[in-house]
């Protein structure tokens, strides 16, 4: 027989990248008591990992649970960047409704209309709350009409429809229901979570069923598999079938070793758990996101949405650079071929191929973004390796038409700048599909492209918008390859010699380009050390010093002045480098070389495609 839960909710917090779901949660943990008084709290206490609280974005989705008027509310905090869209598909088979976050001044956003797709495709009731309500620039009412034209557009049903709207501020920790009220506490948010959010439902009778939704992974006890009981109940030394619905074959028999609930920030031991309960569960080793833990008796695996595949690959591979192995502790490809296949322990969106070199594996993506977090996630490991340019995935139809993925892409830019970034994305087979002018000076506009146009564009759009451009995207599919394009129109300058590069070489080279090294920074032939003015490669001796005679002496160098050089980041190296080109990344060092470090075998190389191409047409 079903039965209600009245004293739990499961619920996720879904938004835009940056529209304050993590401090929101934040402030629902401070005002339910989770800590003490005098307990000094860092911001975005949800973000755990240092990458999270460097960038201010959440990469992994995290549960905590609160109490409120007796009731236990899990809350799951899911991530807002597109690339890390696989991580909030899944978490939502675990909640029976969601908070849609919304900025109270950016509005509705391309991944608030991705995040809220998928909640209503699984028929979640939604809570509206439009955040940043004291940002100067806030315009809530437009912002309610924005979010109610999306639930249409979306074909939400009269039930979804008739969400409720909240308004807060998550730094101050408030919510009204009402602008017009004073603003004192969370309460109203609390509230509507209890009224509008269903309690979750189940036979406490039936076989147990339980769906692997997220997968922890922790050095000491292995993997940890999260998700909610649906029926039945789970207990510590209890049997269960693990199984698949997309996998009949996999059907095998395992013991619950530890249960855990949530109880704020920490998991806590218990002996069972019945139905709507979120748990986490460690003890089983192939333990898989979208597995069903069936009673044996009467096994009924749960069906799962499949997460979408990736969209972008690149090449990891042993570092074979003259100054590789100096710094990395972990260098080997068994080191960067384990790494890489314990990454799929909890990345369901990533995939890892081995290739037909023992040293080199293909890694796919949903994006730059994603696989430049695993590459610093690595590196700050102690990992060194090398990396190719990104490249997109793509696909054939059944006439065997080559197909590519497509992207929409939103830019918000001041007026001054549209003019230059329409041409930009025309350049790269962007199609405007839309185009509006703000009351403030602003422009929206709307393109269809290829994701292949986007690879390296980020840093030039942020140049070209003197970094107040911002640029959103979201897959929209495969569509018919678009033609070539053009990527960068300059070379690199390129390293001679091996040797330290010293000020007399650096500048004498410094007037061919911009220069990615210093002084004393170790170099080796075949090294790119920095961008050319012209279209072409252009190597250059900067280990080369001044001859000294009688009445030029060394100390003359100091004289010398040159241009501070770009250092780039890691995002900034990937998008930079070409396909005949590699990024060497070390735990101290991100260095571009040349894949072929011979220069007339590179020229060779160069004569031969040359003449490939010229033989295709």
């Amino acid at each position: 027989m079903l039965i209600k839960r009245d004293d739990i909710r499961n619920v996720a917090i879904i938004a835009h990248v940056d529209h304050g779901k993590t401090t929101l949660v934040d402030g629902l943990l401070k005002q339910s008591g989770v800590f003490r008084e005098n307990q000094e709290v860092v911001e975005r206490v949800m973000d755990s990992n240092d990458l999270e609280r460097e960038r201010g974005i959440t990469i992994l989705s995290k549960n905590t649970a609160v109490f409120y008027k007796g009731v236990k509310i899990n809350i799951i905090d899911t991530p807002g960047h597109a690339d890390f869209g696989g991580e909030v598909e899944r978490v939502l088979k675990m909640v029976n409704g969601v908070i849609l976050l919304v900025d109270a001044f950016e509005g509705a956003m391309p991944q608030t209309k991705f995040v809220l797709k998928k909640a209503l495709e699984l028929d979640l009731k939604v809570v509206v709350c439009i955040n940043k309500i004291d940002r100067p620039e806030a315009r809530p009412d437009e912002v309610v009409d924005e979010v109610l034209e999306l639930l249409m557009d979306l074909d939400a049903s009269d039930e979804q429809l008739d969400a409720p709207f909240i308004y807060a501020s998550a730094k101050r920790g408030t919510a009204v229901v009402d602008l017009n009220d004073t603003p004192h506490d969370l309460t109203p948010l609390f509230d509507a979570i209890l009224k509008y959010i269903p309690a979750p439902e189940g036979d406490p009778d039936a076989g147990t069923q339980m769906l692997v939704s997220t997968i922890d992974y922790n050095e000491y006890v292995g993997r940890i598999g999260v998700g909610r009981v649906d029926n039945g109940h789970l207990a510590v030394n209890q049997e269960v079938l693990l199984m698949n619905h997309h996998d009949p074959s996999k059907k095998k028999k395992v013991k619950i070793s530890k249960l855990y609930e949530f109880d704020g920030l920490n998991r806590v031991e218990v002996k069972e758990a019945g139905v709507g309960s979120i748990v986490a569960i460690s003890g089983i080793a192939d333990l898989h996101i979208g597995d069903t833990l069936c009673d044996p008796e009467n096994p009924q695996p749960i069906p799962f949405q499949k997460i979408s595949e990736p969209t972008i690959s690149m090449n990891f591979m042993v570092n074979d650079s003259p100054l590789a192995g100096k710094v990395g502790k972990y260098v080997t490809s068994r080191h960067i071929r384990d790494r890489l296949f314990r990454e799929l322990n909890t990345d369901v969106s990533l995939r890892v191929e081995e290739t037909d070199s023992a040293d080199c594996f293909k890694v796919s993506g949903r994006g730059e973004l994603h696989l430049s977090i695993l590459i610093e996630t690595m590196r700050r490991e102690g990992y060194e390796f090398a990396v190719s340019k990104a490249e997109v995935i793509y696909k054939k139809d059944e006439r065997g038409k080559l197909l590519e993925p497509m992207e929409l892409a939103y830019v918000d830019v001041a007026d001054e700048f549209s003019g230059t970034v329409i041409q930009k994305l025309s350049e790269r087979k962007g199609e405007l599909q839309g185009m509006s002018m703000g009351s403030d000076g602003s422009t929206r506009l709307q393109f269809s492209i290829p994701a292949r146009g986007l690879i390296g564009f980020r840093g030039n759009f942020m140049t070209m918008t003197k970094g107040t451009g911002i640029l959103n995207t979201i897959f929209d599919g495969y569509a018919p390859y678009k033609g070539d394009i053009a990527f960068r129109r300059q070379g690199s300058l390129i390293a001679f010699e091996a040797g330290e590069a010293v000020t007399y070489g650096l500048f004498q080279a410094q007037s061919r380009g911009a220069l990615f090294i210093s002084p004393g920074d170790q170099v080796y032939a075949g090294m790119v050390i920095g961008q050319s003015g012209k279209p072409e490669d252009i190597e250059l001796n900067v280990c080369k010093t001044k001859h000294l005679t009688n009445t030029r002496s060394s100390s003359a160098d100091e004289a010398l002045t040159l241009t501070p050089p770009r250092v780039l980041s890691l995002e900034q190296a990937l998008e930079f480098i070409d396909t005949d080109e590699l990024l060497e990344v070390t735990p101290d060092s991100l260095r571009i070389r040349k894949k072929e470090l011979d220069s007339r075998l590179r020229k060779r190389a160069m004569i031969s495609a040359a003449a490939k191409a010229q033989n295709e047409q």
